[in-house]
């Protein structure tokens, strides 16, 4: 790392219509909105080459937030939080203090890979039946009611994620970190396409409140494109945050309000949603802590593949459909036999994980079975070269397992769920002394639980629909007080030689796995660059009779796949954000020099920049 300073260290889917409408909304005379000179947007490239450092993300001032970090001499730890907190600013329906997320570093020092569970916990008072209607008996209608809603705000980890990183391997403090964040907000960005439609595809949510129209929807309409959006409450957030430290958010009058907030939401006299109320008291966010572990380790083609551990099952199902597909392999395959393998791996690697990924404090995660590669030939033993598994396919037997092959599946396993959403956010950072931070972090829904914080300009998280929606008593991801849901981020560093090549990451809910997964299989398995294998049109398979896939690979690969027995189903509505999977970030280190990569297009085109271009 750089040198330390004296501080001691502690351990919905939407309609074509729909974008067109967000287009022509009429500027909102308020305080916070401020017509527009410029078109926004201009500046942003999605691969930069050089040296000295690089930052990737989905924005552009956040990722130039981060590169000044680096030009001050931060480390990547550094840069890493202000990076984060000022996509708290331009990113809030998908990031911010009220949330949580995961963090992956390389430390360049030590040779060590180290990681941050920031994930969100359950109260302490949840109840099993936290998601039933008491005056129906009946679970609540996921969206948008169950996360409209109280009941499914997690305690953040956000806040405790960047004090542990900074005091634990950061040379700047939190002040100075969120300063640059803190004047963004204050300042105020220009409103995208991206900004702007998410906005109206949750305003019956955002509605469900008395609190958060006053800052997201100014006039009662979503601001206009190429408007400045300021939050001049969060800018006093993050400086009161940075004055006082963590301690003010978890111990505070911060940490009464937010709990109050959760129990009973102020609920707006109009709405006709339930928005019921949750069940945290200060005493949960007093006793909030992140977990500093050890990052997962899978051998693969003679890499080093680095992830996040359970509470995340991104490690361990990244890790395991490595293996299944270096199994597979014993000659040159074609590119649709690289997919086709892909895709079974993903869907055995997701029958394991629904079968015993969730939080370690609460249930035995057999994270050393699930990574070995002899569970992984008996795994890859069912694949067929000419015809794909029926799907769901059953979970393997991690108790007993001999790396011989087995009787092939008979695709009578069900499958639960997935109550994950995709909005999330990712960034990825490489100093100049060659420490690497991958971060995901998230509020879960787009807009989170919708619920915004009065006087303090972030909204809180519904992370708890990350449990299972049924409570089963065997079930790894019920629900349990003082648990942290299951997740599927899945930050990623790839060493080559005991040395970081690849850090990369990305959100989408469960489709991170595979986004993550598909990426690292482009640029290893199929050869190509880094920008290709990011902008490369993307499939999921998550043990679900049809993949998910975006139009464009299916048009590409679908006939193809097809006849080994795929089925397909586009990802969402073209020409909508749902008909995108993931918004990845990666860095490549080739030496001294690195390529930062972000989207080309995928949620309107990312950020990438490097301190030295070349």
């Amino acid at each position: 790392m750089a040198p330390r300073s004296r501080r001691p260290l502690v351990a919905l889917a939407s309609t074509a219509a729909l974008v067109t409408a967000v287009l022509a909304v009429p500027a909102a005379p308020a305080a916070t909105v401020e017509r527009a000179a410029a078109p926004p947007g201009l500046g942003k490239a999605p691969v930069a080459r050089g040296t000295g450092g690089a930052v990737a993300s989905v924005d552009l001032a956040a990722s130039r937030v981060g590169l000044q970090v680096l030009k001050r001499g931060g480390n990547a730890v550094d840069a890493a939080v202000a990076t984060a907190a000022a996509l708290g600013v331009t990113e809030p329906y998908s990031a911010g203090v009220g949330g949580g997320g995961y963090l992956v570093l390389h430390d360049a020092r030590t040779g060590k890979v180290r990681t941050i569970d920031g994930r969100e916990t359950a109260p302490l008072a949840m109840p099993r039946d936290a998601f039933v209607d008491p005056g129906t008996g009946e679970p609540y209608p996921f969206t948008p009611d169950l996360v409209t809603s109280g009941v499914s705000v997690g305690v953040p980890g956000t806040v405790a994620t960047w004090d542990t990183a900074l005091r634990k391997w950061g040379t700047w403090s939190m002040r100075k970190a969120l300063a640059p964040a803190a004047r963004l907000a204050e300042r105020g960005f220009r409103v995208d396409r991206t900004f702007a439609l998410q906005t109206a595809e949750n305003q019956e949510r955002f509605e469900a409140y008395t609190t958060t129209p006053r800052l997201f929807l100014p006039g009662g309409a979503p601001p206009e494109v190429g408007n400045r959006f300021r939050n001049p409450d969060l800018a006093r957030t993050y400086r009161t945050l940075g004055e006082r430290g963590a301690k003010w958010f978890y111990e505070g009058r911060l940490a009464r309000r937010i709990a109050a907030l959760v129990r009973k939401p102020p609920v707006s006299p109009t709405t006709d949603l339930p928005v019921p109320a949750g069940f945290m008291r200060p005493r949960d966010l007093a006793r909030y802590r992140t977990v500093v572990a050890p990052a997962t380790r899978t051998r693969y083609r003679g890499l080093d593949v680095y992830g996040m551990p359970p509470s995340s099952s991104g490690g361990t199902t990244v890790g395991e459909a490595l293996n299944i597909v270096e199994a597979l392999v014993r000659r040159k395959p074609s590119i649709t036999q690289v997919l086709h393998r892909y895709l079974e791996a993903s869907a055995l690697a997701f029958a394991d994980r629904a079968e015993h990924l969730g939080d370690p404090a609460f249930t035995d995660v057999p994270v050393g079975r699930l990574l070995d590669q002899r569970f992984a030939r008996e795994r890859a033993c069912l694949v067929s070269r000419d015809e794909a598994l029926t799907k769901p396919v059953d979970p393997g037997n991690v108790r007993r397992y001999d790396g011989r092959c087995a009787t092939r599946t008979s695709g009578d396993a069900s499958t639960a769920e997935d109550t994950e959403n995709r909005e999330t956010t990712n960034l990825t950072v490489v100093d100049r002394w060659g420490n690497v931070v991958e971060y995901t972090l998230t509020i879960e829904q787009t807009g989170g639980s919708g619920l915004l914080v009065p006087g303090r300009g972030f909204l809180l998280n519904n992370e708890l629909t990350d449990f299972s929606t049924e409570w089963e008593r065997g079930d790894p991801n019920r629900i349990q007080p003082g648990k942290r849901p299951r997740s599927s981020m899945s930050p990623t560093i790839v060493a080559r030689g005991g040395k970081p090549w690849i850090a990369l990451g990305s959100p989408g809910g469960s489709t991170i796995i595979t986004t993550v997964l598909q990426v690292l299989l482009n640029r290893v398995e199929l050869g190509m660059r880094l920008p290709q294998a990011v902008a490369a049109p993307r499939a999921s398979q998550r043990n679900t009779e049809n993949v998910t896939a975006e139009q464009r690979f299916i048009d590409r690969w679908g006939t193809a796949l097809g006849a080994l027995g795929h089925t397909f189903t586009p990802a969402g509505e073209p020409g909508t954000s749902a008909a995108e999977i993931g918004a990845a970030t990666a860095i490549e280190l080739r030496g001294r020099n690195l390529v930062a990569v972000a989207e080309p297009t995928r949620r309107g085109g990312g950020s990438a920049l490097v301190v030295r271009p070349r």
